[in-house]
């Protein structure tokens, strides 16, 4: 799990050092791309990212980029944007939407979160509040070693993870509870005592629900041994929750549970299927990890945004990579067979 103390450590250090010393470093990150085995990989997760079309019109009143403040309030939202902004000229414009963002704006926004379904075009995701999102684990336990329950411990303040526990709570397939201190009326009964992660990680099965938006445990749980098991997600981050495949990256039980047992039974006796649903979520994460391609994908969501809202030009090249990222795959490949 991340620190807080090096991130933020990290984040101060790199708060220091001038801005016109990333901005000078923008063309190199860009050129850099088209030297990679993977451009084809990055260029179509900046498409998944920005989905604007070419000419998108900005709204007149959207804020500059030197507009962005350190404030005693959201500072990682704070961090974690500058981190990608601070690339780009400062009279550049952007309209930002933070926190847990389950609507779809009305203006082109950078956002840590959207809605999967509908047309999200306007919701540009970049890496934001990665501190809490973005935490991934080593997990030495095999899944086989690991106890045949359902485990879950969070705050269910909203109404579908309160629909969990009235129908599973005490059921002898699950440990799952209601972390709330001041859970009040039905959800006392509910109550139990927080579990750290590397407890939850005894688990064959770990519970994932949508909170505010996301739910925050997916990305570890799918960096473990253990399986995620959740309805089909409705929202989305930099994570790309919209690609993941049921009973392939995550077992999918219905929106009012029903099919919880049925499910778990499943894999309790089917464990060689079970632990290829662990390698492929372990897959998936992995290509969360690289942090300098990380950072290059974030700049370059950031570049498109700018580039379709007609602040910026890029390359005929760059171009078509976000028109169609195969083509640049099939000239690389032609280069080499020449």
């Amino acid at each position: 799990m991340t620190s807080k103390f090096l991130y933020y450590l990290k984040a101060f250090v790199e708060y220091g050092v001038p801005d016109r010393w990333f901005q000078g470093q923008l063309t190199h990150q860009v050129s850099s791309m088209f030297d990679r085995d993977d451009v084809c990989e990055i260029a179509q997760r900046v498409n998944y990212y920005c989905k604007l079309p070419a000419g998108t019109r900005l709204n007149d009143d959207a804020p500059l980029l030197s507009s962005l403040r350190l404030g005693r309030k959201r500072t990682v939202y704070y961090f974690d944007s500058h981190e990608i902004a601070r690339y780009f000229p400062k009279d550049l414009r952007w309209n930002t939407e933070f926190g847990d963002v389950n609507y779809l704006p009305p203006v082109p926004a950078i956002t840590k979160s959207r809605p999967i379904a509908g047309n999200n075009s306007n919701s540009v995701l970049l890496k934001l509040n990665k501190i809490r999102h973005f935490n991934f684990v080593q997990d030495s336990t095999l899944f086989r070693e690991k106890n045949d329950l359902l485990v879950f411990r969070g705050a269910c303040y909203r109404r579908n993870r309160q629909q969990f526990l009235e129908r599973y709570f005490g059921h002898p397939l699950c440990n799952v509870g209601d972390v709330r201190p001041k859970a009040k009326s039905a959800g006392a009964r509910w109550l139990v005592p927080e579990m750290s992660v590397a407890d939850q990680l005894k688990y064959k099965f770990i519970l994932s629900l949508e909170g505010n938006d996301v739910a925050s445990n997916l990305k570890w749980i799918m960096s473990s041994n253990s399986i995620a098991v959740m309805p089909r997600p409705k929202f989305e981050t930099w994570f790309m929750e919209g690609t993941l495949v049921p009973d392939v990256h995550y077992i999918e039980i219905n929106d009012d549970y029903s099919n919880l047992e049925e499910k778990l039974g499943y894999y309790l006796r089917h464990l060689q299927a079970a632990e290829e649903i662990v390698s492929n979520a372990q897959r998936f994460v992995g290509q969360f990890l690289d942090l300098k391609r990380e950072r290059l994908i974030g700049i370059l969501t950031l570049r498109k945004y700018f580039e379709r809202t007609s602040q910026m030009q890029v390359t005929e090249r760059e171009a078509s990579l976000y028109t169609n990222p195969t083509v640049e795959l099939m000239t690389r490949s032609g280069d080499q067979a020449a």
